[in-house]
C-alpha cells in the first residue's frame, strides 16, 4: 500500500486457547490518526501491544517502514506508547520525566533542555520543569505523558484510552489538543479506545473491531453513515436496527409498511436489516405517516428531546429538537436517502444486540 507505515500481515493471537485475534490485516498510512474501536474484549488494545511490541502475536507479521519488527523489542522500534495511566515516575522532575528516554540514548545536555522547553511548549505547559507529577491535575499528567512520548521524535506515536481517567470537559479539551499534536508534528497516532464519540472526533480512520475481526474500516462519516453491518451500526452511535424485507430495489417493507430507499443490489422478497438513525426520524399528523404510533416517553437531554414512539410492535428512537408531549398520537416519515440496508449478519462477531426480527 502506497505510503503505508505500517502493515499487520496475517496476525493471530490467542490467550489461554481464547482467540483473541484471528489473522487480522490493517495497514496504516503516513501521518494518519487511526482509531481502534471496539467493546472490551474485541481485541484493540493487543493489537496496539503487538505493535508496540509488549506482545509476540503467534503468527503473523509487522512490518514498519518495510522491514519486519515482529520480534523486535519495544525499545528498539521507532514509536512511543502512552498509556491511561500516565506511567510517570512520581520521584522525578517534570523535566527529569520528560528527559528520561533521551539521557539513556545519550543526548547532550543541551540537545535535552531544549527538547524539555520544546515538548513543554507544544502542550501548553510551559514553564512546569521542576514541578512534581503529584503537583499536576490529570490532564496536566498526561500532557506531560505524550510531551514524554514526542520528545524522541517517534514515526508512531500508540495512545491506549490514554483520556479514560479524565472527566468530560477535560477530555473534550484532550481530544482538540491531540489533534492540534499530530497536525503540528506531522507524526502516525494509533489510538485505542471504546468511546464512539472520541473515535468520531479526533479520527482520520476508524477500524471498528469485534471478537477479534475487523468489521468496518472508513472515515468517521461512512462509518457513522454507511455502517457495514447490524453490530456497526448499533455500536456507533444511537439506531434503530429493524429486521425487514427489500422488496425490490428501492423499496423496503419494515414492520408492514412499505417505505422508499435508494439502496439497490440486495435482490427481490430477502431479509435484511434496516437502520435509521434516532435524528433521521421524522414526526408528523398520524395522517401524513407512512406508520401510525403513539409517544411513550420523552426525555430532554440539553441540545434535543430523545423520544420513544410505540409503532408497529417496535419502540422506534427519536431524536428532535421538536417536544412532542407523551401520549400524542404521531405518524412517521423518513427520507429514503436516510435508509441504510444491510446484509442479515453472517456471523455472531457482525450481530447487534436487540436486532427486531
Amino acid at each position: 500500500m502506497k505510503n503505508a507505515l505500517v502493515n499487520l500481515v496475517n496476525i493471530s493471537k490467542s490467550f489461554d486457547n481464547q482467540m483473541i485475534l484471528d489473522d487480522l490485516n490493517l495497514y496504516i498510512r503516513e501521518n494518519e490518526f487511526l482509531t481502534l474501536l471496539g467493546p472490551s474484549g474485541c481485541g484493540k488494545t493487543t493489537t496496539l501491544r503487538i505493535l508496540g511490541g509488549f506482545e509476540t502475536p503467534d503468527k503473523g507479521q509487522v512490518i514498519f517502514e518495510g522491514r519486519d519488527i515482529t520480534n523486535l523489542p519495544p525499545n528498539k522500534r521507532n514509536l512511543n506508547t502512552v498509556f491511561q495511566k500516565y506511567a510517570l515516575f512520581p520521584h522525578m522532575t517534570i523535566a527529569e520525566n520528560i528527559a528520561f528516554g533521551l539521557k539513556i540514548s545519550g543526548k547532550s545536555k543541551s540537545y535535552i533542555n531544549d527538547k524539555i522547553k520544546y515538548a513543554l511548549k507544544l502542550v501548553n505547559l510551559d514553564g512546569f520543569e521542576n514541578r512534581m507529577p503529584d503537583s499536576l491535575s490529570g490532564g496536566q499528567q498526561q500532557r506531560i505523558a505524550i510531551a514524554r512520548a514526542i520528545v524522541n521524535e517517534p514515526k508512531l506515536l500508540l495512545l491506549d484510552e490514554p483520556l479514560g481517567a479524565l472527566d468530560l470537559k477535560l477530555r473534550q479539551d484532550m481530544q482538540y489538543e491531540l489533534i492540534r499534536l499530530k497536525n503540528e508534528l506531522g507524526i502516525t497516532f494509533i489510538y485505542v479506545t471504546h468511546d464512539q464519540e472520541e473515535a468520531l472526533t479526533m479520527s482520520d480512520t476508524i477500524v471498528v473491531m469485534n471478537q477479534g475481526y475487523i468489521q468496518q474500516i472508513g472515515t468517521p462519516e461512512s462509518i457513522y453513515n454507511e455502517p457495514e453491518n447490524a453490530f456497526v451500526a448499533d455500536f456507533i452511535g444511537d439506531s434503530n436496527i429493524i429486521g425487514a424485507t427489500m422488496i425490490r430495489d428501492r423499496l423496503v417493507e419494515i414492520l408492514g409498511a412499505r417505505f422508499d430507499c435508494v439502496d439497490t443490489g440486495f435482490g427481490e422478497n430477502k431479509p435484511v436489516d434496516v437502520v435509521i438513525r434516532p435524528e433521521d426520524v421524522e414526526l408528523v399528523s398520524p395522517e401524513e405517516g407512512i406508520l401510525q404510533g403513539t409517544l411513550i416517553h420523552s426525555i430532554f437531554k440539553g441540545v434535543h428531546y430523545e423520544m420513544e414512539v410505540m409503532a408497529n410492535g417496535f419502540e422506534w428512537l427519536v431524536q428532535s429538537t421538536k417536544m412532542v408531549p407523551v401520549g400524542t398520537k404521531v405518524g412517521i416519515k423518513v427520507d429514503p436517502f436516510n435508509i441504510q440496508i444491510m446484509k442479515k449478519p453472517e456471523s455472531e462477531d457482525e450481530e447487534a444486540i436487540g436486532v427486531n426480527e
